[in-house]
Parts: C-alpha cells; sequence; structure tokens
C-alpha cells in the first residue's frame, strides 16, 4: 500500500471548540464534547489508526515494521520515529502560557528527572521526552494568539501607565527595579518576580490589574489589552497569567497566515481554529493561564528574555505555482500549502501527511492506486511511495520532513 487513510484521535480538552470542527469539516459532534484537537500521526497519547486487511492497526505498528522504508533511511537514523505531530487545534478559550524547551534543555532534563526517579506522568514532572517541541500553526480562522516578548520599553511603559493609574505597590517595586536594568537580565528578574507572587500579593495585584483594564478597555481597538485581560479573567480569575498581554505580543493570524513558534519563547494560543504541526513531543513549561504545575525556577532557565516583533513572528512562504513552502529552521517537520491542484507531482523524500482543507482531494500513485478523501480527512504516505499526483479545487496541507 501507498496510500493508507488515517483514523484520527480527536481530542475533547475543556478549553476545546463544541462547534468549529464540526462546521469546517462536517465531523459529527453527537455529545457536544469539546473537540479541542485532532490529531495525526504516531504520538504513543494519540496515535492514528489504518485499515489493513479490514482491521483496524495503529500507525505507530505500521511505521515500525519497516522504519527505513516507511520513513526514509535518513529520518530512521536520525529520528527513530515520525518526528513530527500534525493536529488541527480549535481553541473555544485561552489555552496555558508556555515555553517549550531547546534540544539540549530538553535532553538534559529529561535524563535529570530520570535520575531523580519522577514518575514521567507525575504532575511536577517538567520534561516527558528528550524532545523540543517547535512548532508553526496555520489559522483556518482569525486565530488570536500571544508570543514572544513586547519591546522592553513598551513593557516599562505599559506597566508604568497602570500603576500610575492604580495602586499596586508590589508591581511598583518591580517596575522600578525593571527601569535600573533595561536589558535581558532587567527583564527576567521582573518576569520570575511577577511569576512568584503568592497570598495575598498577588491577590491584591490582580484586583488591581482588573481595575486598570476596566478603566482602559477599548473593545472596539483590534488586539486591545484591557479588553483581553478581562476576557482571560472570565476563565482564570486568580491567576497570574492575567498579566501576559502587557509582556507578550498579541496578535491576531488572518485565515491563511502562519506564523512560527521557536523554542524558548513564552506563547499561548487564545481562540481560534488552526492547522499545527510541531516536533514529536509534549515538553511543556507553564508560564500562567492553567492550574497545572509551574516551576518558575527551570521556566525562566529556559526562557530566551529577549523582544520579539510581531512581523519576526510571521512565515512568509515561498510560493512555487499553486504551492506554498514554509522554510522551517528545525529538520523535524516541514509544512507545505497547496492553494489548489491540478494533477501536481509531488516527490517523496520521507513519510507524509496530507490533510484536505476545504474540498475533496484526489491522490494517484503510478501503481494505479488512487485514494479521494474528504475536507478534514487525511491521507499517510510512505517514503517508500517515491511520488504521487495530486489534486483537489481547494487548499490541502502537507507535513513531510
Amino acid at each position: 500500500m501507498n496510500f493508507f487513510k488515517l483514523r484520527n484521535p480527536i481530542q475533547n480538552y475543556t478549553w476545546g471548540s463544541k462547534t468549529a470542527i464540526q462546521m469546517l469539516f462536517d465531523i459529527e459532534n453527537p455529545n457536544q464534547e469539546p473537540q479541542a484537537e485532532i490529531w495525526m500521526g504516531s504520538h504513543s497519547n494519540g496515535c492514528s489508526e489504518v485499515i489493513i486487511d479490514e482491521k483496524l492497526v495503529l500507525l505507530s505498528e505500521v511505521i515500525n515494521k519497516d522504519k527505513s522504508g516507511v520513513l526514509s533511511k535518513a529520518t530512521a537514523k536520525t529520528f527513530g520515529e515520525l518526528p513530527y505531530l500534525f493536529k488541527v487545534l480549535a481553541a473555544d478559550y485561552a489555552l496555558s502560557i508556555q515555553v517549550h524547551p531547546n534540544k539540549k534543555e530538553a535532553e538534559n532534563g529529561f535524563a535529570y528527572e530520570d535520575a531523580q526517579g519522577i514518575e514521567r506522568t507525575a504532575p511536577n514532572r517538567n520534561y516527558r521526552d528528550p524532545n523540543h517541541k517547535p512548532e508553526l500553526v496555520y489559522a483556518l480562522t482569525p486565530y488570536k494568539a500571544m508570543n514572544g516578548f513586547r519591546a522592553f520599553d513598551e513593557i516599562l511603559a505599559r506597566f508604568t501607565h497602570m500603576v500610575d493609574t492604580v495602586e499596586m505597590p508590589i508591581i511598583q517595586t518591580l517596575v522600578e527595579s525593571f527601569k535600573v536594568n533595561v536589558s535581558s537580565q532587567g527583564l527576567e528578574a521582573f518576569f520570575i518576580g511577577l511569576l512568584s507572587l503568592q497570598g495575598e500579593h498577588k491577590q491584591e495585584s490582580l484586583r488591581a490589574l482588573l481595575e486598570y483594564a476596566t478603566i482602559n478597555q477599548q473593545p472596539s481597538v483590534a488586539n486591545d489589552v484591557s479588553s483581553l485581560i478581562l476576557e482571560l479573567a472570565e476563565n482564570y480569575s486568580e491567576d497570574i497569567g492575567l498579566f501576559s498581554p502587557l509582556i507578550l505580543n498579541v496578535l491576531t493570524l488572518k485565515p491563511g497566515e502562519a506564523m512560527y513558534l521557536d523554542a524558548r519563547t513564552p506563547h499561548a494560543y487564545l481562540k481560534g481554529t488552526g492547522l499545527e504541526v510541531m516536533a514529536n513531543s509534549d515538553n511543556v513549561l507553564r508560564a500562567g493561564l492553567t492550574s497545572k504545575h509551574i516551576d518558575v525556577i527551570e521556566l525562566a532557565r529556559c526562557t530566551l528574555f529577549e523582544e520579539k516583533t510581531v512581523s519576526s513572528l510571521l512565515c512568509v512562504p515561498v510560493v512555487k505555482n499553486n504551492q506554498q513552502c514554509y522554510q522551517i529552521p528545525v529538520p523535524d517537520f516541514n509544512f507545505d500549502c497547496f492553494i489548489q491542484a491540478d494533477d501536481e507531482i509531488v516527490e517523496v523524500n520521507s513519510a507524509e501527511i496530507i490533510f484536505s482543507i476545504d474540498y475533496d482531494t484526489i491522490i494517484s500513485h503510478i501503481s494505479g492506486e488512487n485514494i479521494t478523501i474528504k475536507k478534514g480527512e487525511s491521507v499517510f504516505i510512505p517514503a517508500y511511495a517515491k511520488s504521487y499526483t495530486i489534486s483537489s479545487e481547494g487548499r490541502i496541507a502537507r507535513v513531510y520532513n
């Protein structure tokens, strides 16, 4: 077989939308559960299945029977597994603010926690595996997110205006310290100080923050920070992460725009539906908007305290006829999007997943094998297929490495 139609698990996380996946892809939701993510790949926490000889088989089993043939010799040698996880992500409200470690940090952290005897499923565990987790997200709807630190001067200006408007003695002390050292080191101390607030100091600061946001909200302004803080407070009223829109860039991707999320960069998805592809990892260091474990010191150690402009976060594809190719700075995955396809010939050098976004997609092989998938469906194509021909009146996502 050259084409394996995937049966993909849907993750029903509480922040997921109950309607988005159904509306976009006609995937039923009879129990009206939050449908947060569709997983496409061989990750152990949600492995896709294929049908072989009328039996359901895990995609991981197909790969493990012939890694060199299915993944390619180079991928099998370098990674030993399918090196990416492909998702549809539909957020109805914000996910946690998080940072992903780089490859070396993940390897060292994973080995250290193993040596300490910390169970890999323990809630206080930071490293679930020894891999990094760079990500790309491609917006299918308007897709709101936070990503990367604002300019240092802008962070200071926003916090200074706030402490001048409402009484916040603890925050004012942190701001004054940052003013003395406007640098990466100063931001790190400010960030740690903010996340370390506890008890009454934390509660007083949050109450003052919400007072400030109420006074200054401008709902008609795109990405208005005060309106976003009040919106986040509906689900995270006592979370220190409510300060994050003042520190991180807030942006809304238009449908068809893409954004890369690098290692060591704080970010959070807020609302919208998109395609997401990432290295095959589950390593997350959280920084707020969550009830889960936050290790402030480890988080800071794995965070790059540098300014990032919004324009630097967006991915501009290289256009080749009908194909948009996104330049990814890691070897774990690549992402292309066909705007449409008319018997396009695609050369295969690694295992691929094809996802039909808008209309039916027809995929054919020189052997005579062909398959048709509807929008919202996907196909796994092993490296040994060598090439295929693809056609559709609408967009098609292609993930490979």
